[in-house]
């Protein structure tokens, strides 16, 4: 599984960039086929307003993808957010592929 992690308008610290890698790394227990994800890590340009962070997460599985976007004012509040999504997404693709066989 490739895991790549994109920053627009900002450059992350290490400590993000490891929170985000650790918690996608689990998602293999969730589904099997999983070949890549693709983390967005974007700051919302309003001009003189508290600006929020919008993560967007996109899983590739073979024949399906998975995409997710939350926003908050917080990045991992707003990962978590995106996770828990993108894990219920996965859980009903894999029920329906069983399902199939």
């Amino acid at each position: 599984m490739n895991i790549n992690i994109q920053t627009v308008h900002f450059d992350a610290d290490e400590k993000l960039l490891a929170f985000v890698e650790n918690k996608v790394s689990k998602l293999q227990t969730f589904h099997d086929n999983i070949t890549r994800v693709e983390v967005f890590l974007k700051l919302d340009n309003l001009v003189h307003n508290i600006k929020d962070k919008i993560v967007e997460i996109k899983v590739h599985i073979p024949k399906q993808d998975c995409f997710v976007k939350a926003t908050t004012k917080s990045f991992e509040l707003s990962f978590d957010q995106a996770l828990d999504s993108v894990i219920n997404q996965l859980k009903k693709k894999k029920d329906r592929v069983a399902v199939v066989y």
